[in-house]
């Protein structure tokens, strides 16, 4: 079996660097790394014993489906492993996914586990990010075996899956529709759903994903959620993204209207500082903001202000 790595990337070069380091310490290397890059030049990488490929994108800002279709389709490998640009890869990471694949044909989804801030100043060591780096509480855990059954397509997560190459082709990749922020992965897992082909957690394959100051939910992004929420709407007559919505709304970002929603303003200081990544905790969390908001409505933004 010939594998793979597909990553995307606008900025970060530190995290993909990293992750090109982590790469290059696989008990079974892949054979390339392919990176659809969504900025203006290509990365300057550390020496790796595979192959680097860097396919430069044009067009639309954050074309986060183009860009794994992009990747994908420069992809060489029997086998295509998906990974984020900020997630560095457990040195059995290549391996355990070629086991896992071995004659399935499905979708995988390896581990996850967020280390906190300063955690790869010291360079890459496996032991010490294992000893800090927690899982994600709105996250799944790994199955008792090898693989197990993910029964909701809308836990499908781009940030770390492998499936077939033909199979991705066969599905028509990422639905290019849609651009900026949010959706793109829920659609494709609902195509995944709705193609018959089984969904599947992963233990092992495990990722670890690197500190960067971020937003859940993400109000910086709340135009383009909505109009790929929309999208999707259109498409499936149903809404996705609906706790990021939901937040929305009682942040007094959108209101509904009829079977669509409205922005009513852009996001503020407070809205900002409600939903930044804390520097003490490894990840950001829209439950933790939703269940604020939901309990003391504007009171917990006021409170959240105030605190930062």
């Amino acid at each position: 079996m010939t594998i793979s790595l597909c990553t995307l990337g606008a900025g970060r070069a530190d995290h993909l660097a990293n992750m090109v380091r982590g790469l290059a310490m696989q008990t079974h290397l892949p054979d390339e790394l392919v990176i659809a890059v969504m900025q203006d030049a290509p990365y300057a990488l550390p020496d790796a014993p595979f192959p680097v490929r860097q396919v430069m994108m044009k067009g639309a800002q954050l074309p986060l489906a183009a860009a794994r279709n992009a990747a994908a389709t420069r992809a060489g490998g029997e086998t295509m492993i998906f990974l984020d640009i900020d997630c560095i890869p457990d040195p059995d990471f290549v391996a355990e996914y070629a086991a896992a694949m071995d004659g399935r044909d499905a979708v995988l989804m390896g581990e996850v586990l967020y280390l906190p801030r300063h955690a790869t100043e010291g360079g890459i060591d496996f032991a010490r990010f294992a000893a800090l780096a927690e899982q994600h509480s709105e996250r799944a855990g790994p199955p008792p075996g090898i693989v197990g059954a993910c029964g909701d397509y809308r836990c499908f997560w781009s940030l770390n899956f492998a499936m077939r190459r033909d199979r991705f082709a066969a599905l028509g990749g990422f639905d290019e529709r849609f651009t900026g922020y949010g959706g793109e992965d829920t659609d494709f897992g609902r195509q995944i759903a709705e193609a018959g082909v089984p969904l599947l957690w992963a233990r092992g394959c495990r990722a670890y994903h690197q500190y960067h100051p971020h937003h859940m939910p993400p109000v910086h992004h709340v135009e383009s959620v909505l109009a790929n929420a929309r999208r999707f709407r259109d498409k499936w007559g149903e809404w996705t993204m609906q706790h990021w919505l939901r937040a929305f709304v009682l942040m007094g970002l959108i209101e509904r209207r009829g079977d669509d929603y409205a922005v009513l303003r852009a996001p503020d200081a407070a809205d900002l500082a409600l939903t930044a990544q804390q520097a003490d905790r490894p990840y950001a969390s829209s439950a933790r903001v939703l269940a604020m908001l939901e309990a003391g409505g504007a009171a917990a933004k006021t409170a959240s202000y105030k605190a930062a």
